[in-house]
């Protein structure tokens, strides 16, 4: 059975020593705490040799006696002297309120934040690019791991999955174009001219971008939610283990995936929104759809076409690597889950948008207007 916890206060060589005994344990302190606390004397050391067992509480009142006191600790065992100096190392002072920031300096240090963690992801997402290049070029030498089941999924996922959303935003989205602009041009009588906001606009812009942004939200959030969950149960440090890379296995397929599919799925959207501008002339401006697909062939230029499906893999490439990448930068818990996979969806849309006004630029400076 423990012994309660004693003290005796002891003379050695002129200097006052507190002698404890028994077990220093929660359980069997008792009054201890409060007796050290009525010394006030001047005393020169602990002395631990007496005691059976300690815990933390018995090493915090150990510490803390000492600190106020000034004194050493003496014939302690290797235990609790570990377990002391651990305690010790915790006893920092904590500010109750934090220290008053002037409104400036706090928006000044919160840009300048967000500017480091910027740089510091495009760096990271630029190092991630080039071992995305790695594994795809160990993947050419070695075909044999190619893992065309995964891709074919992922097709699924990405692609079939997602029609009836895109479809349904697509076709709505041309409606409004075609209602909005017909308002505006109907002041001109002009509202013929309706059919060419619709085509150009469709084709070269808006069908692949808002395909874009809806690829971001469903696929990029869902490969960084499931890489983070997987980097949280330690499946990627398994895989790495047994000699699989992750990123042959992981993020090449969902990559290769929305490559894929992010031209078929723009192009797709693009007739859709096309349908639905169509719809909304055939039923508010009275343009037969005969005369709405002849002007249609007349006024878009092929280019607008190879304008859409030029940049369609590109962003596809963006989304992907955004999601995988913030993915597997999951390490903490699973609050850094969500945390990661909204960052996911945010960079992935800001970076399509980027690059589509750089796209934008070229085109025009090339002619393809």
């Amino acid at each position: 059975m423990n012994k309660a916890a004693d003290l005796v206060e002891e003379t050695r060589d002129g200097s006052s020593v507190i002698r404890l005994s028994g077990t220093l344990s929660v359980a069997c302190l008792r009054d201890l705490p409060a007796r050290l606390d009525a010394v006030t004397g001047p005393v020169g050391a602990i002395d631990l040799g007496d005691i059976s067992h300690i815990d933390t509480i018995g090493a915090w009142t150990v510490h803390r006696t000492a600190r106020r006191l000034g004194a050493k600790v003496i014939n302690a065992s290797d235990d609790a002297r570990r377990l002391i100096d651990t305690v010790a190392g915790y006893d920092e002072p904590m500010a109750i309120r934090p220290d008053h920031v002037s409104p400036l300096q706090r928006i000044v240090g919160q840009i300048g934040e967000a500017v480091i963690n910027s740089g510091t992801t495009l760096v990271g997402l630029l190092g991630f690019f080039g071992s995305t290049l790695v594994a795809s070029w160990s993947l050419l030498r070695h075909p044999r791991r190619f893992r065309l089941n995964a891709v074919v999924q992922r097709f699924e996922v990405v692609g079939v999955s997602a029609l009836g959303i895109i479809g349904l935003m697509s076709f709505l989205i041309g409606i409004v174009i075609a209602q909005q602009g017909s308002v505006q041009l109907k002041q001109f009588g002009m509202e013929v001219l309706t059919i060419n906001l619709v085509g150009r606009l469709t084709f070269r812009e808006l069908g692949v971008l808002m395909t874009a942004i809806m690829v971001a939200g469903r696929s990029g959030s869902a490969f960084a939610a499931q890489l983070g969950t997987m980097k949280l149960t330690e499946e990627i440090d398994a895989m790495r283990t047994i000699g699989v890379s992750p990123m042959e296995a992981l993020v090449l397929p969902r990559t290769l995936a929305v490559v894929v599919m992010m031209p078929l799925l723009g192009f797709y959207s693009s007739i859709v929104a096309i349908i639905g501008g169509g719809f909304l002339c055939a039923v508010a401006l009275d343009i037969p759809p005969i005369t709405f697909v002849q002007r249609l062939r007349e006024v878009v230029p092929i280019t607008d076409l190879y304008v859409g499906l030029i940049k369609a893999p590109v962003f596809g490439v963006i989304i992907a690597l955004a999601g995988c990448f913030q993915g597997m930068q999951v390490k903490a818990n699973a609050e850094e889950v969500g945390l990661r996979t909204t960052a996911a969806v945010v960079q992935a849309i800001f970076l399509v948008i980027v690059i589509d006004s750089f796209f934008a630029v070229f085109f025009t400076w090339v002619g393809w207007v």
